[in-house]
């Protein structure tokens, strides 16, 4: 038809229906894509659990048996030859073989096969090579056993699955994202799967976890054998050069050094880990070196390398193979049963056949045997037959006298073979010989048919000659523990300052011209109490509107069941006056909720964070009023129960306040609270990081002793900051009979004194007042023994031990001490010392010497005066308290 002839109605296209085109998807996907989804499912992402191998496993496994001559083959080569069997590009076979090749157990390898530690790839396989590894050859290949198939092309045959007697799919571990599923089984140890077949095979338990060639950490609380839905949390071992160098040796799984370089610096630019800088010393184990800035704990250092980088992550594993030409979701303990029964039954198929091969020999040395011991073969019948079947008749005649004897009839087949004995082993055949022969095969034949007979001890006895063989290569290198879990707030590094800008309602990072609050970090949350009783949790942005009339700001920790909240607030704006104790654990953020009980002009009058769980007194000064005759009167939090931030409290007062004053400061109503010393930062902590110093009371007291000869003690609050040259730090524990060797700069002579530390916030001395005065030796053992070796001229002298309690009494803490010797000292060590019958039974301080300064005394004295709990609120009268509210002047 020409242009010209064409029609305004021939050129409209008539549109589809919807109908039509909804029954055209739909046929395509029916016909096409599940088609290519079930074909991406069988041939190439998922294992089948006969042999836990995929396809291209399997094909380069059964290329390189055909190529097996014991020497290694170029992988070029063996890429090449799979290629007749695999209908898929060459670089996919490669990446199959060299993954294979890096687990090191179906193949042994030689040359650059790169390094899962880092990341590292295989070189080109023209210049690497690979062979069959003697465990592949025993447990792999059986071609009596092997069901066959043709290859794509037709031109080969290839096997369906090779007879596996060895769960694979366990040891290896497999990873597939096929379409519409995935399949992510984690390896696991040689020598644990051998014993759980064992066990199996026996009728007992067992459990099977993973376990990595990068070694690591794991947790495995919620692997659920390994189904969909479980997960595994994987650690890097991380190891503490000093306080401020840190070595991971171990990765997690899948994780190589340079991802993991990648994720320390990517925290460390965003402050999450205050880091100088990152080296990398991995070869062929894993050594990567951080190393921390000044004033990081190094402690604090690796809980934040857990919380922010990859050397903490979660794995997800989801057990999916091919079972009966379908995809199926089972557990690892369901695998590695298939695994168990089907190499029971490969094992029972391989002695049959292995029975049958034998009966034949039998057969055959018995036939031999009559053959030439009757000389059959020089009968005139035999000779003189004119035919191969008169031949035959003739032997089979004169055979069957001995037929019963036979574990089968006589076939032609048999009598052919007769035919081809040659002469020269008819001359050289030995009666004995053959009759050892033919009992060597019956003993084999009984020996086998007890294996048969007690199969599974057979089994048993496969697996535990495999562990003997190659178990020792194959050591657990991933310890399973426990891990906790790591709060990122936490950890993070308070690398911000929160501002607030009361006037106008802001808070935020930005606002650095404005009032300081707090350090925190870009991960914290802060909560917010209002006047009005609200108060809400919110996140930290760099500016943030949250209203005016705010109470208390301060960072937020989730969980923390040790600030406690002291408030009396008054319901409604003539109500009554309410007190209560509360926690604030767990809140949703931006969510407004209320302390008080709701009522309209209901507000905060007074207000204390305290955190640890302390309880104050506070005095209570109520407006005079007509028969109002006590005007003050005192309520303690410690008297209150903790309750929940919802509930109302109790009581105080529905007379007019005129104020609340703090009365007097209150201890931690909580109990124990078990307390740490971090030494990199020299701070104190309540989260596990550095020494352990104890459980604290509400009064108990850190003892810091300090190189110098000074002492101190100070409360267990976190936000202490001590000195770095610290000798001891220690739970202050009164009446504590130290023993202190000293060199006395003003006689010039080493002294030794007993004495008990006293509790003062002010740095004393207890070594004497010269500078040049030093401690030697500290010891606290009630038996303290001491070592002295003389030098210089007196170096002849034999050495001396004094025991302490025995050479000088308890003094106080001012005594200059004993003299210890007028002699030259090389050297003094503290040694074992002596056994004490009662340590606790406490000696009566010497008090007869005098003191090195008569003035310290009267310092220590009020040292000891300012550390009692003293009234923060000075007593007065009803009287003054009416004058002062009226405006009325007390001059006497």
């Amino acid at each position: 038809m020409s242009d010209e002839m064409i029609t305004e109605s021939d050129s409209k296209i008539t549109p589809l229906s919807s109908d039509v085109t909804r029954y055209q998807l739909r046929s395509m996907y029916r016909s096409w894509y599940l088609d290519y989804a079930s074909y991406v499912i069988l041939e190439r992402a998922v294992p089948n659990i006969a042999d836990g191998l995929k396809p291209v496993q399997r094909r380069i496994l059964h290329s390189m048996k055909t190529l097996d001559d014991g020497r290694f083959n170029k992988v070029a080569n063996i890429v090449g030859n799979t290629m007749q069997y695999h209908p898929h590009g060459d670089a996919s076979i490669n990446d199959a073989l060299v993954q294979l090749g890096q687990k090191e157990l179906l193949i042994e390898t030689q040359g650059n096969w790169g390094n899962v530690l880092t990341g590292d790839r295989a070189a080109a396989g023209r210049y690497i090579e690979a062979r069959l590894s003697p465990f592949a050859l025993e447990v792999l290949y059986n071609s009596k056993l092997t069901e066959w198939a043709p290859s794509y092309d037709g031109r080969k045959k290839e096997p369906v699955t090779l007879p596996a007697k060895f769960p694979l799919l366990l040891v290896q571990g497999v990873e597939g994202i096929a379409v519409g599923l995935s399949s992510k089984i984690l390896p696991h140890n040689f020598n644990e799967i051998l014993d759980a077949c064992i066990a199996f095979l026996r009728g007992e338990e067992f459990a099977l976890y993973p376990d990595f060639a990068t070694g690591g950490f794991i947790d495995v609380n919620r692997y659920n054998d390994g189904t969909r839905g479980g997960a595994v949390k994987v650690r890097a071992k991380i190891e503490k050069i000093d306080n401020k160098t840190l070595a991971i040796t171990e990765v997690p799984y899948g994780v190589t050094s340079g991802s993991l370089i990648n994720s320390i610096l990517k925290a460390g630019e965003k402050g999450k880990i205050k880091i100088r800088k990152v080296d990398d010393m991995t070869s062929e184990s894993v050594r990567v070196m951080v190393y921390l800035q000044p004033g990081t704990s190094s402690d604090k250092a690796i809980d934040a390398l857990y919380a922010f980088t990859d050397c903490e992550i979660n794995i997800y594993p989801n057990c999916c193979v091919i079972h009966d030409k379908k995809p199926v979701f089972i557990s690892i303990s369901d695998v590695l049963r298939h695994s168990v029964l089907s190499t029971r039954d490969l094992l029972q198929r391989e002695l049959e056949i292995q029975r049958d091969e034998v009966r034949e020999m039998l057969h055959f040395a018995s036939l031999e045997r009559i053959f030439i011991e009757e000389r059959i073969y020089k009968d005139k019948e035999y000779e003189q037959s004119r035919s191969f079947e008169e031949a035959t008749a003739h032997i089979m005649n004169r055979l069957k006298p001995w037929e019963p004897k036979f574990i089968r009839p006589v076939t032609d087949d048999d009598v052919q073979r007769l035919y081809e004995i040659k002469m020269g082993r008819i001359l050289r055949f030995n009666a004995q010989k053959a009759e050892e022969t033919i009992a060597a095969y019956r003993d084999k034949i009984s020996e086998i048919e007890k294996h048969l007979a007690n199969i599974t001890a057979y089994t048993i006895d496969w697996y535990m000659s495999l562990k003997a063989k190659y178990g020792d290569a194959f050591p657990r290198r991933t310890v399973v523990r426990g891990f906790d879990n790591i709060e990122a707030a936490t950890v993070a590094e308070a690398n911000k300052k929160l501002y607030i800008n009361r006037a106008e309602g802001f808070i935020g990072t930005s606002l650095a011209k404005d009032e300081f609050i707090c350090p925190c970090s870009d991960i914290d949350d802060v909560i917010i109490f209002y006047r009005d009783g609200k108060y809400k949790v919110v996140k930290v942005q760099e500016k943030l509107f949250v209203g005016k009339n705010i109470e208390h700001i301060d960072v937020f920790k989730r969980n923390d069941q040790r600030t406690v909240y002291n408030v009396i607030y008054r319901d409604g704006k003539d109500g009554t006056y309410f007190m209560k104790r509360f926690f604030v654990t767990g809140i949703t953020r931006d969510k407004e909720y209320d302390i008080t009980q709701g009522t309209p002009g209901s507000r905060i009058c007074y207000f204390t964070r305290n955190p640890n769980g302390e309880a104050e007194v506070v005095r209570v000064t109520l407006k005079p009023k007509a028969r109002l005759n006590k005007l003050q009167f005192d309520v303690d939090f410690g008297e209150l129960a903790i309750k929940g931030k919802q509930s109302r409290g109790n009581i105080v007062t529905r007379n007019e306040v005129h104020r609340f004053s703090l009365r007097e400061k209150g201890a931690s109503t909580l109990g124990g609270r078990k307390v740490w010393f971090d030494s990199d930062v020299l701070r104190l902590n309540y989260d596990g990081r550095g020494d352990y110093l104890g459980e604290f009371g509400g009064t108990d007291l850190v003892l810091v002793i300090l190189k110098n000869g000074e002492y101190y003690t100070s409360t267990f609050d976190a936000s202490n900051h001590y000195e770095d040259n610290i000798l001891r730090i220690e739970k202050f524990r009164p009446g504590t009979i130290w023993s202190a060797i000293l060199f006395d700069a003003d006689q010039g002579y080493p002294y030794i004194k007993r004495f008990s530390f006293e509790q003062t916030a002010k740095k004393q001395k207890f070594i004497g007042d010269n500078p040049k005065s030093q401690l030697i030796l500290l010891s606290d053992e009630p038996g303290a023994r001491f070592e002295v070796t003389f030098g210089g001229g007196d170096d002849f002298r034999d050495p001396i031990v004094i025991v302490a309690s025995e050479f000088i009494n308890v003094k106080s803490l001012k005594a200059k001490g004993k003299r210890l010797t007028t002699y030259i000292t090389e050297n003094i060590v503290e040694i074992d010392p002596v056994p004490v019958s009662d340590p606790d039974e406490s000696e009566t301080p010497d008090l007869s010497e005098p003191a090195v300064s008569p003035d310290d005394d009267d310092d220590n004295a009020a040292d000891n005066d300012s550390g009692n709990s003293a009234a923060e609120t000075e007593d007065v009268s009803d009287e003054q308290v009416r004058d002062e509210i009226n405006g009325q002047q007390h001059l006497f």
